[in-house]
């Protein structure tokens, strides 16, 4: 998973604590593996990056607990559509090893 976050300059540091649990929360749901997340933030822009790995089903599973539901919930109103880029996105990726 590569979630794109197009972060409200003024909602950086609350949207950065979320983003700090979001993972954390995720794994100890059993929702991705035990590989820690990657977030990185673009240089010139309120632009985070998180990447992780679901565990087969996860992805379906966080969609209904309640935990990882109210952190998406908080992270909301954070986040704003950029230069025609959606808030967040979201999209599905396979690793493919060399």
């Amino acid at each position: 998973m590569i979630a794109t976050y197009q972060v409200r300059v003024s909602e950086a540091a609350r949207f950065r604590a979320l983003l700090d649990r979001h993972w954390m929360v995720l794994r100890d749901l059993g929702f991705v593996t035990d590989e820690r997340s990657q977030l990185l933030r673009h240089t010139a822009e309120s632009t985070y990056v998180e990447i992780f790995t679901w565990v087969e089903g996860g992805f379906g599973m966080a969609h209904e607990h309640p935990d990882v539901l109210s952190i998406w919930e908080q992270m909301d109103p954070c986040l704003e559509e950029r230069d025609g880029r959606p808030k967040w996105d979201f999209p599905h990726y396979l690793r493919l090893d060399p």
